[in-house]
């Protein structure tokens, strides 16, 4: 079933029809005890018995009365079946027998637990996430989940958990080129669809969902630092390497180029070690006089 729009009276309208009314039922009580009081007849105890009916109907329609709230809804329920959804603001009037559910439209922050789940690698990591929400559908969130904060808390966490399951922690050479770490944009996205399929069902719409912790756990952080600055200094000897090599290989073409000098292939190899262990080398070199000819 669907959610229904249900247009009831005006609050104000209606307040002038309570106030006849109880005005009638006082007048019709106060008439009927004078009249009994000077000329006792069926039509002054009639009186009486009216104005006190009508008072207690005045009790019950007074109920009627309600107000709302911008972004604020009251769910309509007549003994056990839906009669339909009020979401504009102001003050209204409805069946008194109407069960007036209230339930609010404005968007809310769901700061989530940090929470201990293992990365796609089976690495043990602390993750949790920001997400914001709102109520869409008021007949799905008030009678198709028990509890829809409680659904929209325990589907969260579940939904978190799936997607930190998904994803490898850091992109290394065994993963794809999404990472929880590296991929902000392309995991949030993946969360929030994630969830939206979830919650839709307790007539929820995710607006944002965002990760605001993520960290290995404490037990293993210490070696995935030191992986991490292996890894860094790979890649930093590696950019090393590169560059050396081909400041070796433009010396050794400007020298052939220029004919400033023709080394065959073994003065070849030992310039390029030199230079390799100059220009790769952690520490300052130091330089060596050849005071010999080129073959003594």
């Amino acid at each position: 079933m669907k959610e229904l729009n249900k247009e009831v009276s005006s609050g104000l309208l209606m307040f002038f029809v309570d106030i006849l009314m109880l005005l009638a039922s006082i007048g019709g009580v106060v008439l009927g005890i004078i009249k009994t009081n000077t000329d006792p007849s069926p039509l002054s105890v009639g009186s009486i018995i009216g104005g006190a009916v009508l008072f207690v109907v005045w009790c019950i329609f007074t109920g009627g009365f309600f107000t709302l709230q911008p972004n604020e809804a009251a769910v309509l329920i007549l003994f056990g079946e839906y009669r339909g959804t009020v979401k504009k603001p102001g003050w209204h009037f409805a069946n008194p027998f109407f069960t007036k559910k209230k339930i609010s439209l404005r968007s809310r922050n769901l700061n989530g637990d940090k929470l201990k789940v293992n990365d796609e690698a089976g690495n043990p990591i602390e993750i949790a996430a920001v997400i914001v929400w709102r109520v869409e559908n008021t007949f799905q969130a008030v009678f198709d989940v028990e509890n829809y904060v409680d659904y929209v808390k325990v589907q969260s966490e579940s939904a978190i958990r799936h997607i930190a399951g998904m994803y490898p922690y850091d992109i290394t050479d065994q993963t794809h080129n999404i990472s929880l770490r590296g991929s902000a944009d392309e995991v949030s996205e993946s969360l929030k669809n994630e969830l939206q399929e979830r919650l839709g069902k307790a007539g929820v719409i995710v607006e944002e969902a965002r990760l605001s912790h993520l960290a290995y756990s404490p037990e293993i952080a210490a070696a995935m630092l030191q992986r991490q600055q292996a890894s860094a200094i790979i890649a930093a000897r590696q950019k090393i390497v590169e560059g050396a090599v081909g400041m070796v290989r433009m010396a050794l073409d400007k020298l052939n180029e220029d004919g400033i000098v023709e080394l065959d292939e073994e003065r070849k190899a030992a310039m390029v070690s030199n230079l390799l262990v100059v220009l790769c080398g952690e520490r300052s070199t130091q330089p060596v006089i050849n005071t010999g000819t080129l073959h003594n």
